[in-house]
C-alpha cells in the first residue's frame, strides 16, 4: 500500500512541476529545494526527489555540481536545433523501417492511427478536431518511431522528442486557435499519409526526406508566431520556456 501511494505522490509530483515549468511559473535559471517544494506538493521528499530526476532526464532541469536542480533556459536557437535533431532522428527511422520492411500488424496499426487521424477534419479548411488530433498525431509518431523494429533507434526518436518544443505537437494551435495553423494539418496530413506510402513501397530515401520534411511543420509554425504573430510569444505554452 505504501509503494503505490508513494508511486501516485511520485507521478503527481512530476505532472505538477512540469505543468508548473511548462507555464513559467517557475521561471528558468530557477534553483529547486527538495524542501519547500516537498511543502508545495503536501509530500514526502523521496517522490519530489525522484520527479526532479524524472525531470532532468526530459531535460527540463539540469543537475548542479553542488547538488541539486536548476530549471534550464533556453534560447530560440536551441528550439530550432531540438526539431531539427528529431527531424534528422525520425527519418532514419522511416528509412530503415523503409529498407528493413514493416511486421504487418504494425504497419496495420499505424494505418488504423492514419485513418483516425483522417476523421478529425471537417468539411472546411480550418475545421479540425485539434485535440483529438494531438493525440492521435503524438500516437502516429511513437508508432512510426517504432517500425524499424529497433529499441535503439525508438528510444533515440523519443529522446530527440522528450523537451516540450521539440515534441511533434508542440507548436500545433491548441487553444490559440490559429486558423493558418489549423489549416497546416491537412498539410501534415497529406505528409503522413505520403511517408507511410513511403515505407510500405520500400522506398528508403522518400521516406527519409518526407519525415524530415514533416518535422520542419513546428519550425514553421514558430517561425510564424515570431514574424507574423509576435503578440502570441507568450501564450504559446511550450515557448515560457524559451528566452525571446
Amino acid at each position: 500500500m505504501k509503494q503505490v501511494e508513494a508511486a501516485t505522490h511520485g507521478r503527481r509530483a512530476v505532472i505538477e512541476l512540469r505543468e508548473r515549468i511548462l507555464s513559467g511559473e517557475i521561471a528558468g535559471g530557477t534553483r529547486l529545494f527538495e524542501v519547500p517544494l516537498a511543502e508545495l506538493l503536501e509530500i514526502s521528499r523521496t517522490p519530489v526527489r525522484e520527479a526532479l530526476s524524472r525531470l532532468a532526464e526530459e531535460g527540463l532541469l539540469d543537475r548542479l555540481p553542488s547538488g541539486g536542480f536548476i530549471v534550464r533556459r533556453f534560447g530560440l536557437a536551441d528550439v530550432v536545433d531540438s526539431i531539427e535533431v528529431r527531424g534528422v532522428m525520425e527519418g532514419m527511422a522511416a528509412r530503415l523501417a523503409a529498407e528493413r520492411g514493416v511486421e504487418p500488424a504494425l504497419l496495420a496499426d499505424i494505418k488504423q492511427t492514419l485513418a483516425q487521424l483522417d476523421g478529425c477534419f471537417g468539411d472546411m479548411p480550418d475545421d479540425v478536431n485539434f485535440d483529438v488530433y494531438a493525440d492521435l498525431n503524438a500516437i502516429f509518431h511513437r508508432q512510426m518511431a517504432g517500425l524499424a523494429g529497433s529499441d535503439v533507434i525508438r528510444r533515440e526518436v523519443e529522446r530527440a522528442s522528450a523537451l516540450p518544443f521539440a515534441s511533434p505537437s508542440a507548436f500545433l494551435p491548441d487553444r490559440s486557435n490559429i486558423a493558418t495553423f489549423r489549416r497546416s494539418l491537412r498539410t501534415a496530413q497529406d505528409q503522413h499519409r505520403a511517408l507511410i506510402r513511403a515505407v510500405e513501397q520500400r522506398e528508403g530515401s522518400r521516406a527519409e526526406a518526407i519525415a524530415r520534411e514533416h518535422a520542419r511543420t513546428a519550425r514553421n509554425n514558430l517561425e510564424y508566431i515570431l514574424h507574423e504573430e509576435p503578440q502570441l510569444f507568450d501564450k504559446v505554452k511550450v515557448l515560457a520556456l524559451v528566452q525571446s
